[in-house]
């Protein structure tokens, strides 16, 4: 695979820890750079994919992380498209949303019909924000109520999984393992099913990582396996924030445990500074709900390109861009 780029999160992460003279990856963008293994830094030649914002701002962050050190950090990322691949074997990649068949061909067919009128406007440049919420609104509370309707059950998540066309980014886990080791939590936020994401976790990854915590829609299934409900807040790609962070809950081991959020979570509230990966301009508000010192924010934005659009204001928005179908998250 050709990567015009590997960006490195593993690199912001050690530069974070260990003081280092910055100047020399620094010299183009602020995050233009590989990491080895023995952790030399090298630029990367062709950064015609990346826009950084401000390089002398990334300096300066990227200081107060190390300062802060490990215990005051984590990372909050968004899960399609960011920790998960938006190509996948030449074809978009599915979403947790969307990998799901239901079993029931006619209500496969009205999500698809949603997705189909519903998606276009998420990404449209002329529909103002209060416009679009609700509009998100209206898409996944219709979409929710046609996989109760139409009789989800435990195993055809479980099937749509295995069937999907799904994969994550290169690198995703040993980000995740590199993180563990330093007891850094990664809080996953998605508008997605927080349910189709553990399944796609545990037959993905084959593992279960302790540090690693979901705020997304999960479902409540009655004795038989079949999907009843929906439980919390609706969850949508306009509105995740750290105000649903009474919603996170580890990692299910096994499929069906219904264990929920544990007191744990007021300690991630201590930890002020974060590194946010998302796709949508919606997922830099993931971290609204909490008071940091610093962040630094690295967007996937290759909807927003494959969509035609390009907007200027995007780097101003985003710390980092990444208008890359095939990147790399992390690389040993």
């Amino acid at each position: 695979m050709n990567y015009s780029f590997q960006f490195q999160v593993q690199a912001i992460v050690h530069t974070s820890f260990r003081q280092r003279h910055f100047s020399s990856f620094l010299r183009y963008t602020a995050s233009s750079f590989c990491c080895r293994r023995n952790l030399e830094m090298e630029e990367v030649k062709d950064a015609s994919d990346l826009l950084v914002g401000d390089p002398a701002l990334m300096e300066t962050k990227i200081e107060a992380i190390r300062l802060g050190g490990p215990q005051k950090l984590q990372v909050i990322a968004d899960f399609d498209a960011t920790l998960t691949k938006f190509s996948v074997n030449g074809t978009r990649g599915q979403s947790s949303h969307g990998l799901l068949q239901q079993g029931n061909p006619e209500y496969d067919a009205k999500r698809q019909q949603l997705y189909e009128y519903y998606h276009p406007l998420e990404f449209s440049p002329t529909i103002g924000l209060e416009e679009k919420t609700k509009l998100m609104e209206e898409w996944w509370g219709k979409t929710h109520a046609l996989l109760v309707e139409g009789g989800l059950t435990y195993e055809s998540i479980r099937q749509s999984v295995a069937n999907a066309n799904i994969a994550f980014r290169e690198g995703v886990p040993e980000l995740f393992e590199f993180l563990e080791e330093r007891d850094i939590p990664v809080l996953i936020f998605s508008a997605g099913l927080a349910d189709t994401i553990e399944e796609v976790l545990r037959q993905k990854l084959h593992r279960y990582f302790k540090n690693v915590r979901i705020v997304s829609n999960r479902m409540v299934f009655d004795d038989n396996g079949s999907l009843v409900s929906f439980k919390g807040k609706l969850i949508h790609s306009l509105n995740k924030n750290e105000h649903a962070l009474d919603m996170a809950a580890p990692v299910h081991e096994r499929f069906g445990d219904m264990d929920g959020p544990t007191d744990d979570n007021a300690s991630l509230k201590k930890r002020t500074n974060v590194l946010l990966l998302g796709d949508h301009l919606g997922d830099l508000g993931m971290s609204d709900g909490l008071n940091y010192e610093t962040r630094i924010s690295l967007g996937f934005l290759t909807a927003v390109l494959v969509e035609g659009l390009k907007p200027p204001f995007v780097p101003v928005s985003y710390h980092y861009v990444i208008y890359s179908i095939e990147t790399a998250l992390f690389n040993f």
